[in-house]
């Protein structure tokens, strides 16, 4: 049996080579900062692996990319051409999304997540539902290219008591979808909560999950830590 190699820490406790070891990781770990893909809660599955776009579809080769673990879009110098989505290959009905965001800009800052959506047929435009990001439309829930308009917009008191939550400009965002409900919390503040009134048949209750950076913007928008969980469909209603 080999011996175990003992040390001494800087309090003068005596330390094991496992360890030793265990902590070196775990401050190379610390070190990497947002490169760290945070463990998904029980329940969640990733969507996004913090090193790779697998999974997703869009333009990968101008405009989405991953750095440090997060998916970004953008410039800091030029302005975004158009809207471009970065989409999940799969589709998702009844479920609870949760995602970190940053947003960067000094120009036309807009962005948002997509959800219960379809891409639009030869076209760069996505259809459905989406939780809004940007000056005026924070925690909103907007639809993209179907009726065009904001859904629901929270009051400014709301918006400002879910944006101070932020961590080092990080953003949680949580969406849940259940039948006809549509729930979004912006750093644990709930800022919609929304029953669709227009039939199935008009408005889909199924769809993919995509990333929005909005053209125009000059400024980059980051996403971290993408998770999902699958819903029952009687859940919540």
């Amino acid at each position: 049996m080999r011996s175990r190699r003992v040390e001494r820490g800087p309090t003068g406790g005596r330390r094991t080579w496992l360890q030793w070891t265990v902590l070196a990781a775990a401050l190379t770990m610390a070190g990497r900062g947002s490169a760290v893909v945070a463990q998904p809660e029980p329940g969640f599955e990733p969507l996004f692996d913090g090193r790779s776009l697998a999974g997703w579809n869009g333009d990968t080769q101008g405009t989405w990319r991953v750095e440090e673990g997060a998916i970004v879009a953008g410039s800091d110098t030029l302005a975004a051409p158009r809207n471009e989505f970065l989409a999940t290959d799969r589709e998702f009905a009844d479920f609870e999304l949760r995602l970190e965001y940053r947003l960067d800009f000094t120009q036309a800052g807009n962005a948002g997540v997509q959800f219960r959506s379809r891409r639009v047929p030869d076209h760069h435009e996505v259809s459905g539902y989406q939780a809004d990001i940007g000056p005026g439309y924070f925690g909103a829930l907007y639809d993209e290219s179907r009726r065009n308009r904001i859904l629901v917009k929270p009051a400014a008191d709301v918006v400002g008591r879910a944006l101070a939550g932020h961590r080092d400009g990080w953003h949680d965002y949580r969406i849940r979808c259940v039948g006809p409900r549509v729930q979004l919390w912006l750093n644990g503040v709930q800022t919609v909560d929304w029953t669709e009134t227009e039939p199935e048949t008009a408005v889909a209750r199924r769809g993919m999950v995509a990333l929005q950076i909005h053209g125009g913007m000059v400024g980059t928008v980051r996403y971290r830590n993408l998770r999902i969980q699958s819903l029952p469909a009687a859940q919540g209603r």
